[in-house]
């Protein structure tokens, strides 16, 4: 069954997906990879310069790194248009600005000359109708509770050691960002209503919900 042709997906589309951590943005991207028989892009960490520095001293790493994600993800989002389209990602650049970002200037760790800096650079580079946004971004939710779960669940070394608290601190502001995103199209999915490992349909209906969001051109 071709889902991509019978839903009227587009085969040069860019479907992007975001959410927290542990809400399963990696199992929906390669399962709608597969049922529309599109490439998948995944953020490349191992070879991050910064990443190692940065957990060691948020305040003195944070706008290089930040920075790096920026410069990364924007050249994946234009090779993926270059390319011709029918990716689907996981993780967008809008989260960084929205959420990372900012997070480290309301804490501190990132002055308020470089977070000035860093969002006159995206807003440059990203918020202009240069720029190729997705054809519909997935959010994907769930209750506090269910996502921790899902953390402690994929026992992740790095994950299991971090407080309760940063992962409440990150849905809150995952919600705010979302409710004020505006640039593509929307589908929000709530992680409770579907299990894409144990019931291998459900993601024909997810393919529905794709198509007419980007048949429809609403903006949640």
């Amino acid at each position: 069954m071709n889902l991509r042709a019978n839903y009227n997906i587009p085969e040069n589309a860019i479907i992007t997906i975001a959410g927290t951590v542990g809400v399963g943005k990696s199992t929906m991207t390669r399962a709608l990879a597969n049922a529309l028989g599109f490439h998948t892009s995944f953020e490349n960490v191992d070879h991050n310069p910064y990443l190692n520095k940065f957990y060691a001293d948020f305040e003195r790493w944070s706008f290089h790194l930040q920075i790096y994600f920026l410069a990364e993800r924007f050249k994946e989002q234009k090779n993926m248009f270059e390319t011709g389209g029918g990716f689907v990602q996981d993780r967008s650049i809008y989260e960084d600005t929205g959420i990372f970002a900012k997070m480290h200037a309301d804490k501190g760790t990132m002055t308020k000359v470089d977070y000035e800096t860093y969002t006159s650079l995206f807003d440059a580079m990203v918020m202009t109708p240069y720029f190729p946004h997705p054809d519909v971004l997935i959010y994907l939710e769930g209750s506090l509770d269910h996502i921790i779960g899902r953390i402690q669940e994929r026992g992740r070394e790095m994950e299991q050691n971090t407080p309760t608290a940063y992962w409440e601190e990150m849905h809150g502001r995952y919600e705010e960002w979302i409710s004020q995103f505006s640039s593509c199209p929307v589908l929000r999915l709530n992680i409770q209503d579907y299990d894409l490992i144990k019931d291998e349909q459900a993601v024909e209906s997810i393919i529905a919900k794709i198509s007419n969001t980007i048949h429809s051109k609403t903006l949640i």
